[in-house]
């Protein structure tokens, strides 16, 4: 009988209403005085309240899958990392500173209670910034942690534009969990040492802007506008901050569950915005639920607006954008494995697509750990870099020469190889 297999919630579900039973009908006879009957009592309430809470977490569990199988839950876990499967576009395997006005500096957050981040200088080991982000058009402030890699701060970089990653956390999780648990600027470091990645600035931010609502990346109507937020004030904010690129195909979202379901909607919809997307365990589609309340509205517009956040929907009545995706699942353990295979079969041009597919794995960190350090590979091939570079500062000239020069770019900038961290 599987962890999560229905057969087994039931049968816990159907043991706890026994034993309430059995304790009504027993009691009677436990009521007398002695050692005997008062350490009967105390049995019948502890087995009583034992398969009371073995069925309650069951259910959350079957629920929410944060254990996939008994070897899991008993910590039997694979932790070798992840692979890449690359697809095909039919969707078959083929083997700066804080100080701006929209981003200001924030507590530490809980940063200062993460362990294993980088120590050193900023130009050997990059730096994380705790700051808020300020929509200007939502009005929204959502906590953010802004990674900034070495290259940021070293002179032979000081002009060009850095890609940026948008890393979604789940719900109701937030910022917290993406450098704790899920390690993002950790990972970073990392592959950034092993020149598997290029330098690129991480945005670590929640999916809802209006906890404890789950907004789920969507624009409510007559309510928070979570999409605008990700889609105009978030890079707003970031592009008038730091030094990043202002095109598209320098920027991409990844994140797990509900951030994960966030990156495939912002990449699919805003496809100007986003060029590439990467979803650990994320849904297809948007549904309301207790957590969420009404975020299409009523009547025929809302089951539009509905409609249209059903990704695999959008790819069969829609033009398909531009983009590259990638989704990893598991085939035992994740709900969404099933939903996973339909959204990859129904990519076509000039959509690609990449997935990771573990054997096992279940709606918690330890699959997402070994799914994150290839999908941040992953995505760093999707994103350009060196892009452009700023403006030159302005030169001062003697008399009789121009007051004002053409900047250029250096001959040769810096290739993707030559991006790596320096070694020493």
């Amino acid at each position: 009988m599987g962890l999560t297999s229905r057969a087994l919630e039931y049968a816990t579900v159907l043991a706890a209403l026994v034993c309430v039973g059995l304790t009504v009908w027993v009691w009677p006879r436990l009521a007398r005085r002695g050692p005997a009957a008062v350490l009967g009592r105390l049995g019948v309430i502890a087995a009583t309240q034992l398969t009371i809470i073995t069925a309650f977490a069951i259910a959350v569990n079957t629920q929410f899958d944060f254990y996939g199988s008994w070897s899991e839950l008993l910590g039997n876990v694979d932790k070798a990392p992840a692979q890449v499967t690359a697809l095909g576009q039919s969707g078959v395997s083929t083997v700066g500173s804080t100080q701006g006005g929209l981003v200001q500096p924030a507590g530490p957050q809980g940063l200062d209670r993460v362990k294993g981040l980088p120590q050193g200088p900023p130009s050997k080991v990059g730096k994380i910034e705790s700051v808020k982000i300020i929509g200007r058009r939502t009005r929204a402030v959502n906590p953010a942690f802004v990674y900034l890699p070495p290259q940021y701060f070293q002179q032979q970089y000081h002009r060009q534009r850095f890609p940026v990653m948008v890393a979604i956390s789940g719900y109701p999780g937030g910022i917290m969990n993406l450098a704790q648990y899920l390690q993002v600027p950790q990972t970073a470091d990392h592959l950034l040492q092993q020149n598997k990645m290029q330098p690129t600035v991480i945005v670590m931010v929640r999916p809802t802007i209006a906890p404890p609502r789950d907004t789920e990346c969507v624009d409510v109507p007559g309510g928070p506008q979570a999409e605008t937020f990700f889609t105009k004030d978030l890079p707003e904010a970031i592009k008038q901050t730091y030094r990043v690129g202002h095109d598209p195909s320098a920027w991409g979202a990844l994140g797990y569950s509900s951030g994960g379901t966030c990156s495939l909607q912002l990449a699919l919809r805003n496809p100007n915005v986003y060029t590439s997307a990467a979803s650990l365990s994320g849904d297809y589609k948007i549904a309301d639920d207790l957590t969420t309340g009404s975020l299409f509205g009523s009547g025929p517009a809302g089951a539009k607006r509905q409609r249209e956040h059903d990704l695999v929907w959008r790819l069969k009545h829609l033009p398909v954008p531009h983009v590259s995706v990638l989704a990893a699942s598991s085939r035992q353990g994740e709900k969404d494995y099933a939903a996973t295979m339909q959204f990859l079969h129904a990519v076509k041009p000039p959509m690609t697509s990449a997935q990771i597919i573990l054997p096992r794995g279940s709606h918690h960190f330890t699959t997402w750990l070994r799914e994150i350090s290839p999908a941040m590979q992953w995505m760093s091939s999707q994103l350009t870099f060196p892009q452009d570079i700023t403006p030159a500062p302005p030169v001062k000239h003697g008399p009789g020469t121009p007051a004002h020069k053409p900047a250029s770019a250096p001959a040769h900038p810096p290739t993707t190889q030559a991006a790596g961290r320096p070694r020493h």
